[in-house]
């Protein structure tokens, strides 16, 4: 059969971007409007004819709105299939209008829940009943019915519309698997939202978990050029993050971009100084922490400058006019910086200024936090590993020195910033630091002695000396302390844990060095 023609709407939305003008294309295309509540107070106000839905029922809305649509008249209009006579001679039976045209979407849970302090009586009420009744309703029976549930598809609509009075049944096949996906949203939030505080144990897990994401671009290719790959966003970012962030210059972002940036962004959250992390293949050659940005971000680049060509940088303060004089001075090749935000100078310098101008990608990704407490997903063949992220400061109450020879306040201080950077290095992990800066950085080994030996050799004689060394797990024998202290590091920081404990530190207290014990690692596969 033809498409029907849409005589009328049925209109209740959240967000109300772009209706008036959207209800305008409707009446002037000979389309009643039908609505409810606060969507037909604010079309009525743009002068725009509404019938009233309770009027269209004989049912007053009650309890504040919860139930205002729920109506046989309305999903009756809704449901009914077009080409079957039975279900037209029920319409007229009953005094039914048919609705062509449903144009709905949903009260705004996520956004709700994401306000600090938010209370549950509060969540609840932002729990849409009628909206995502309406809009199954309307998908279902999409053969007949239109639903729309975005603004960015009201043109599409109108567009046909004003040239065929009707639909096509690929659009209206199109707007069903748009508003199935939203509703499935919408719920998976809810769910997850009450899923988080359902058990007092807050180590539980749900017995099943649902993931709702949204496509926020195709990237041109994956890890390597003959992978697709896309960006989805979650409903429950929280904390300033790449995916939300504003790119204020350059070009589309890559795979590697994206998961480096991250890695960039993380690493210099929740310091207290003005730091900066220079990232490469997803670990720190260089980092830095100083009084001001412009010295941090020299330390970070001062840590291994042959592989931070070609790399990208996390900054947790605003970029300055002396930050971006300093990076477009120096012959940096920088493929990304991420910063909570830019001065408009320093925009101005690093998009000018470089060799790479136009090319850098820059990203204002808002004021950092310390880090919510969320969940870490992993792709298994056939399944996911789920764990909590470990983004939380340790408790530093908890170290113990094992050693009899104890640190000073400014070794403490060193090891403190060591300890937060290992935990950014894939393990195994070895971090040399001096003068709050990464000199040495040893990654991915299987053996932790190469790793030892690997930040040695990048620290350099003269930087290794004087420095401290952080382990992201135990030493497993107390062979790599010789070496340690041949190239001159002055105090260690690890877990602790090992059944050779004491052969480790026996080491040390050999060799004069004092040993922190955290009693927490931090592998990072």
């Amino acid at each position: 059969m033809t498409s029907p023609k849409i005589k009328r709407a049925l209109i209740s939305v959240s967000d109300k971007t772009g209706i008036v003008q959207f209800a305008k294309g409707l009446t002037e295309a000979g389309v009643e409007i039908y609505s409810t509540g606060g969507t037909s107070r604010h079309l009525a106000e743009a002068g725009i004819s509404v019938k009233d839905v309770a009027q269209y029922t004989g049912f007053p809305e009650m309890m504040d709105g919860r139930v205002k649509t729920l109506h046989p008249k309305i999903f009756a209009g809704i449901l009914c299939r077009h080409d079957l006579p039975s279900d037209m001679e029920s319409l007229a039976q009953h005094d039914i209008c048919s609705f062509e045209l449903v144009v709905v979407n949903l009260y705004p849970f996520a956004d709700t829940i994401a306000k600090p302090g938010i209370q549950e009586s509060d969540a609840i009420e932002q729990i849409d009943i009628g909206g995502p009744s309406l809009v199954r309703a309307a998908a279902k029976n999409n053969k007949f019915t239109t639903v729309v549930t975005a603004p960015d598809q009201y043109d599409a609509v109108l567009t046909e519309l004003k040239s065929a009075g009707a639909t096509s049944q690929q659009l209206r096949r199109d707007l069903m698997a748009a508003a199935f996906a939203h509703t499935a949203r919408y719920d998976q939030t809810i769910s997850g939202y009450f899923a988080s505080s359902a058990s007092a144990d807050e180590n539980s897990f749900p017995p099943t978990i649902d993931l709702a994401l949204t496509q926020s671009a195709v990237l041109r290719y994956g890890e390597n050029s003959h992978q697709q790959a896309a960006l989805y966003s979650s409903t429950s970012n929280g904390d300033a993050n790449l995916v939300d962030a504003t790119q204020l210059n350059g070009k589309q972002l890559s795979y590697n971009n994206l998961l480096d940036l991250d890695a960039a962004l993380n690493m210099v959250r929740g310091l207290p100084n003005a730091a900066c992390s220079v990232i490469k293949h997803n670990n720190p050659c260089g980092a830095g922490t100083a009084d001001t940005l412009m010295e941090a971000c020299r330390k970070g680049f001062a840590g291994d400058p042959v592989s931070a060509f070609g790399s990208v940088i996390g900054i947790n303060r605003e970029v300055d006019a002396d930050t971006a004089d300093f990076l477009a001075s120096g012959d940096f090749f920088v493929e990304a910086i991420v910063a909570p935000s830019f001065s408009d100078t320093a925009l101005e310098t690093l998009k000018t200024k470089p060799k790479w101008k136009k090319n850098v990608r820059l990203l204002a990704a808002g004021p950092l936090s310390s880090g919510q407490k969320v969940w870490e997903y992993r792709n298994l063949l056939g399944g996911m590993l789920v764990q909590e992220a470990d983004n939380q400061p340790d408790n530093q109450s908890a170290w113990k020195v094992v050693t009899e020879t104890q640190p000073d306040d400014a070794t403490m201080q060193e090891l403190q910033f060591g300890w937060h950077m290992v935990r950014f290095v894939k393990s195994n992990a070895i971090v040399l630091s001096k003068d709050l800066a990464l000199v040495g950085v040893g990654a991915g080994q299987m053996s932790r002695v190469d790793s030892v030996e690997i930040s040695i050799r990048k620290a350099r004689a003269d930087r290794a000396a004087g420095s401290v060394l952080s382990s992201d797990a135990f030493f497993p024998f107390g062979d790599s302390i010789p070496i340690a202290a041949a190239a001159g590091v002055k105090a260690i920081i690890q877990p602790g844990g090992s059944v050779r404990d004491q052969e480790v530190i026996d080491a040390c207290n050999e060799h004069g060095i004092p040993m922190v014990f955290t009693g927490n690692r931090h592998f990072r596969h």
